[in-house]
This record gives C-alpha cells, sequence and structure tokens, in this order.
C-alpha cells in the first residue's frame, strides 16, 4: 500500500481486458490504494479509516456507480432511481461520505474515453450537486472539476452546487421525476400545480426548491397581492397533505413515496407506481377580505368557500342558503340558457348545502333561487363570486377548515362534534344544530399532540388548564393546521415589536 499526502486519485478507463493505470491528482490528505482487477475495495477517503461500516458502504456506492455508467455487468431491467437510491441513501444520511460520492464520481470521470459512461457520469454529477455539497476542504478542487468539464451539463452543475451551498442538503434521495429528468437529456424539470377552480399551470421546481419558493413563485405569476396563508399539498389515493414550507418539495414526494405501504404486489420486477397530485389552497385566512384581492378570490377562496358550504358545515338559515344558491347559479351556471332555470332543481347539490336539501321542497327551492338569480340580473360572474364570499365572509365559521371527530372529554358536548379551525382559534361545533359551543383562542392553547387516532390541545397553563381529547385519523393535520396559525401569529407579534417596523 503507497501512503501519500493526496486527496484522491483518479484511473483512465481502458479498452476491456486491460488493466488501468493510475492519475494522482493534488488535492489534500488521504490514502492512495492500488488498483486490482476488483473495483475499489476500500474507500478512497482516509477519514473512513477505522469506520468499517462507513467503509463498506464506500463500496457499495462505488459498485452502485460503475453500474450506473455501464462499467459494471448489471441487470437489464432497472428502475430510474434504483441505483441512484444506492449511491445517494447513505451520503444523505453520514457527512463523511458525501465527499466519497465526489471523488468517486470525479475518479470515473476523468480522462474517461468512453463517451456512454462520461454522460452517465454527468448525469450523476448533476444529481450530486443537487442533493448535497462537499465539505469546504474539496470544494475548491469540486469546483475545478465542474469548471473544466467538456460536458455541457458542467455549468448547470456548478449553478446547482451553488444553491445546495446556499439552501443546505436534501434529506432524501433523488425523486424518480428528477433522475428520469436527467436521463432525457433535460435540466429543467415542470411540474403541474392544480387550483381550486379545477384550472392548472406548470412551474419549474429544482431540486432546491422549497415549498414556500414555490409558492410565491405561484402567486407572483397570478397577480396575487399576496402568498401569505398559501401552502402546497399533495393528494396520493385518500390521502392530502400539507407540504412544510421549509421543506424541498421533491423531500417531501419522496418522503410520502416511501411511507406508502410496501406490501403491493410488483410486476415484471419493477415496484408499484403511486401517482399523485400537487396543488394549492388557501391554508392560514388571517387576513382575507372579500374584493380586496380579487384573483385570489375568484381562484381560491370562492372554490373553497363553496365547498365547504355545500358540505354543510356552516350553520346557514333558508333565506341565507336561497341566497347563495342564486350566487353560485349566477357565477358558474349564468351562461345557460334562461330554460335551463326551470331545471335548477337537478342541480340542487351544486347549489344547496347537503343538509338543507330537504328542508324544502324541489319546486320550492327552484322559486327561491330563480327569485335570487333574477334579482341580481346584470351582474357578472366575477361580482357574483365576489359577492358569495361577502356573505359567508359574515359567519364566525368563514376561512375554516372543519373536521368532525368523537369526544369523551366534556360529558355536556354530543359524542360525535365538529372542530372548525380558523383565525379566530378551534371552534366546538354541535353537528346537528351548527350552534358553536366553545372557541379556544391560540393564546389560550398551551400544548396540542397528535397521532393517527387522536388530536389532543391542553387549554390554558399545564398546572390550571383542562385537556381536550377526540378520536380522529385527522390528527396530524389538525395538528399541522394549528401550528401554522400559532407560527404566523407569532411572527406577526414580533413584526409589531421589532424596532425595524
Amino acid at each position: 500500500m503507497l501512503k501519500m499526502n493526496i486527496y484522491l486519485f483518479v484511473f483512465r478507463p481502458l479498452p476491456k481486458k486491460t488493466k488501468p493505470f493510475l492519475q494522482i491528482r493534488r488535492v489534500k490528505t488521504v490514502e492512495l490504494w492500488k488498483y486490482s482487477k476488483e473495483p475499489l475495495k476500500q474507500p478512497l477517503l482516509k477519514k473512513l479509516h477505522g469506520h468499517e461500516e462507513f467503509s463498506q458502504e464506500a463500496c457499495m456506492c462505488f459498485l452502485a456507480i460503475l453500474k450506473y455508467m455501464g462499467d459494471h455487468p448489471s441487470k437489464r431491467y432497472q428502475v430510474a432511481n434504483k441505483l441512484t437510491d444506492q449511491i445517494f441513501e447513505a451520503a444523505i444520511k453520514t457527512e463523511m461520505l458525501r465527499d466519497e460520492i465526489y471523488c468517486q464520481v470525479i475518479k470515473q470521470l476523468t480522462d474517461n474515453m468512453n463517451s456512454v459512461s462520461t454522460e452517465k457520469g454527468w448525469e450523476l454529477m448533476w444529481l450530486v450537486t443537487g442533493c448535497f455539497a462537499p465539505s469546504t476542504k474539496l470544494l475548491k478542487e469540486v469546483t475545478s472539476f465542474l469548471r473544466s468539464g467538456r460536458s455541457q451539463i458542467a455549468q448547470d452543475c456548478i449553478q446547482r452546487l451553488q444553491k445546495t451551498l446556499r439552501n443546505g442538503p436534501r434529506k432524501y434521495p433523488p425523486h424518480q421525476v428528477e433522475v428520469e429528468a436527467i436521463q432525457n437529456k433535460t435540466t429543467q424539470i415542470l411540474h403541474e400545480v392544480c387550483f381550486p377552480d379545477d384550472s392548472n399551470e406548470t412551474f419549474e421546481i429544482e431540486s432546491n426548491t422549497r415549498a414556500k419558493d414555490l409558492c410565491i413563485n405561484i402567486t407572483n405569476k397570478l397577480n396575487l397581492k399576496s402568498s401569505e396563508g398559501f401552502s402546497l399539498y399533495v393528494k396520493m389515493a385518500d390521502k392530502v397533505m400539507s407540504i412544510p414550507e421549509d421543506d424541498f418539495v421533491f423531500d417531501f414526494l419522496r418522503h410520502l413515496i416511501d411511507w406508502m405501504p410496501k406490501g403491493r404486489p410488483i410486476r415484471d420486477g419493477a415496484p408499484p407506481q403511486f401517482t399523485y397530485q400537487l396543488f394549492i389552497m388557501k391554508k392560514l385566512w388571517t387576513n382575507v377580505v372579500p374584493g380586496h384581492d380579487l384573483n385570489a378570490d375568484l381562484i381560491f377562496h370562492y372554490h373553497q368557500e363553496k365547498s365547504n358550504l355545500l358540505r354543510g358545515y356552516h350553520k346557514c338559515s333558508r333565506e341565507e342558503a336561497a341566497r347563495l344558491a342564486g350566487l353560485i347559479y349566477r357565477a358558474e351556471f349564468s351562461e345557460r340558457k334562461e330554460d335551463d332555470l326551470q331545471n335548477v332543481s337537478s342541480l340542487s347539490g351544486e347549489l344547496i348545502p347537503a343538509d338543507l336539501i330537504k328542508s324544502e321542497s324541489q319546486d320550492d327551492w327552484k322559486s327561491a333561487i330563480i327569485s335570487v338569480y333574477n334579482t341580481y340580473s346584470g351582474m357578472s360572474q366575477e361580482d357574483a363570486k365576489v359577492e358569495f364570499l361577502k356573505v359567508v365572509y359574515q359567519w364566525p365559521t368563514f376561512g375554516s377548515a372543519f373536521f368532525e371527530v368523537k369526544q369523551t372529554t366534556n360529558p355536556n358536548y354530543p359524542g360525535q362534534i365538529t372542530m372548525a379551525i380558523n383565525k379566530n382559534g378551534i371552534n366546538l361545533i354541535h353537528p346537528q344544530t351548527k350552534d358553536i359551543l366553545a372557541t379556544h383562542p391560540f393564546t389560550e392553547i398551551s400544548n396540542c399532540s397528535s397521532g393517527n387516532t387522536y388530536f389532543s390541545i391542553m387549554i390554558g397553563t399545564l398546572l390550571k388548564g383542562s385537556k381536550f381529547h377526540c378520536e380522529t385519523s385527522m390528527g396530524c393535520k389538525m395538528d399541522d393546521l394549528v401550528t401554522s396559525y400559532i407560527s404566523l401569529l407569532l411572527t406577526d407579534m414580533n413584526k409589531q415589536h421589532s424596532p425595524n417596523t
């Protein structure tokens, strides 16, 4: 074994059955091993000595790199990110392996005469620069290597590395979308994002794009006045989850896929594919005033509030229901011929709250809705949506997220109640009468906890407070919403008390 004051060694791949020779590059402090017929039996970096587990991981990573680049035999069929998972998973978890991955990729790219292998190597370099940065000691050498790279991807790798240095490392290996993108020779990833009004647009998502950054990009493109309170959501199967604003979008998506049940059947050697939908909605309704931000009203507020109304969550009189139904018809069906008004009863489920449909006959509802519709004659569809919001805005449950839960804490409340979380706090609502039984402002909540089957809050102090516990499968979502409201309120309070404001 030859020991020298160098950081890494690289070899020039030669034709098959020819033993490669070593090319030494100056960097810092590492040990050099003679290359044998077996691929990399020891890691490149000296700092891994004495860490047998990490050394073995380093060698397994190198074997995966060889397979990805086509320099080592592997199965013909490979899922897009199977090998990249083997390459990056260990380094994501263990910081000392990150330099090792950079060195291994550079090792395989240096003086590589195989164009196919080189192309695959630059794909890996593109992925690694978007996952994590090298240590300060190696950064200069990696940057120098990228600047000298002849591949068209090299310049993009430099930009990705700079963003990674600013935004920090990823928590999960590259998402399948990222791997397939670079394999298809594109460094721009466009992703569809859906809106509550059933429209959608495509936006660029980079490896280092955080949820809050994408929300800002979306709201700017839609010409909204503010991105405050908006959140990205992912719908997969029957689950809908909010992406934490500081999470990398692809990290969250990757985590979600890993979290999905693994017991599904494998077909043709490939694991099951999980489809998902990415969309954006209003999450925190702290500063929403109908008419203040027209685009936000038309794309988000109206459609989200209409959905809550039709599900029967709000306490709504017959007169209010008829008025709102007439406005909905004016907003969404006014382009129909006047003759269609006679068939308005067939749209009752799209106009009237579910809990009120049977409270009146179809003819009575039709008569009331037609009367309201005619009252607003000449009103545009946009104005009808804003007017709808102005009616609902007067209710204490405006801008709420509703959850149907089971409680056993308070014997004075029904066993099944509705919890409405909004800017006022947590509201406990009778499921039949829709009366608000109690409202607990966020300032009174000292603690909350949740799990897959429950949600609990501590009201008041730990010594003089009371605990409210309920059974629900939405506990984590409720916990996230309460925590987000409290965080936003604290941020606003700090701004108000800041000497610079």
